[in-house]
């Protein structure tokens, strides 16, 4: 590992807002912008039926609508709610996998950022740190050469730049915040409450998403079946018929993580970065509920970790 990164990484390394997030600042993480601005359309201008072709067994068709984005009764930089219209799109179904990644790898001959800079940033359960450790990437997430990644788990340890790459690659993009929101929440319909199911993270002894249990350090995952990733749609889908929108990794969002339109918050320059949605793996009841419906967070760029994934999108215009 390089002296610089050596220096980066121990200078701004940090546990972000919830579940463990860490930002690498740098200034290819600033922005001008001072807000999240959310264009809202007229409903007259809503596509009302995706009339291309698409592969329905990969991706979902979302029509758009109203709805409520945000969370009054959430955390400070969920606020403050407003009405949105949005346009329609399509969304993935299940969240990219390692083969999905591995495919795109082997016709692009692509090289992840971890890669090049030939380390990503791990949580150590046994110290209870984060660590960048030399050796992890996509295809070995913990950095371990004997661990490699499941082919049916979602890929990790890939930038917001690597994520991007790949969509591109598919002709689609990554979501918004407020496609993302307004998919995981069915359309919107589900805003009142804390997750796509209702409000209980356990309902039948059973766990509704892929996260660390409550009495976390001591069982680390495990109540669940899974200590890390578990296979992508595993749990079951929302009403729309899209899976892992709570749990599991953390999501990349296209958009800066910035404060909404007509919240007063100044985010530091230390907390920039590209937006995330969905909570992880990682995620507790005790110290986050990144798996809220409105929940958010963010990472720099650049940043590889293993417990951030992503699902592409394709937009419609009228």
């Amino acid at each position: 590992m390089s002296l610089f990164i050596k220096f980066i990484f121990s200078i701004y390394i940090l546990i972000l807002m919830s579940c463990g997030d860490v930002n690498k600042k740098k200034v290819s993480n600033k922005t001008n912008e001072k807000y999240y601005k959310i264009e809202s359309i007229k409903e007259v201008d809503i596509v009302s039926e995706k009339i291309e072709s698409y592969e329905t067994s990969k991706m979902k068709f979302i029509k758009g609508g109203k709805f409520i984005f945000g969370n009054d009764n959430g955390l400070d930089r969920e606020k403050p709610e407003q009405e949105v219209i949005i346009q329609s799109f399509l969304i993935d179904k299940n969240l990219v996998t390692v083969k999905d990644f591995r495919d795109f790898v082997d016709e692009s001959n692509y090289i992840t950022e971890a890669e090049k800079f030939g380390n990503a940033i791990v949580f150590v359960d046994s110290i209870n740190n984060w660590q960048l450790i030399d050796g992890a990437s996509w295809e070995y997430p913990l950095g371990d050469s004997n661990l490699i990644a499941l082919d049916d788990h979602p890929v990790t340890q890939v930038s917001w730049n690597d994520a991007l790459a790949y969509c591109e690659f598919c002709d689609k993009t990554l979501p918004t915040e407020v496609q993302w929101e307004y998919a995981a929440s069915e359309r919107g319909q589900k805003k009142n409450q804390l997750f796509y199911w209702g409000d209980n993270l356990v309902i039948n002894n059973k766990y509704m998403c892929n996260t660390w249990a409550s009495d976390y350090p001591n069982s680390i995952g495990f109540k669940d079946g899974f200590k890390y990733t578990s296979p992508v749609g595993y749990y079951g889908a929302n009403s729309l018929g899209i899976f892992d929108m709570a749990g599991n990794v953390w999501e990349w969002c296209y958009n800066m993580y910035l404060p909404y339109e007509g919240n007063h918050q100044i985010f530091s320059d230390a907390l920039q970065g590209k937006a995330q949605r969905g909570g992880s793996f990682l995620c507790n009841p005790n110290y986050c509920y990144g798996f809220r419906l409105s929940a958010r967070s963010a990472t720099s760029a650049e940043s590889s970790l293993f417990h951030v994934g992503f699902r592409c999108v394709k937009n419609i215009a009228n």
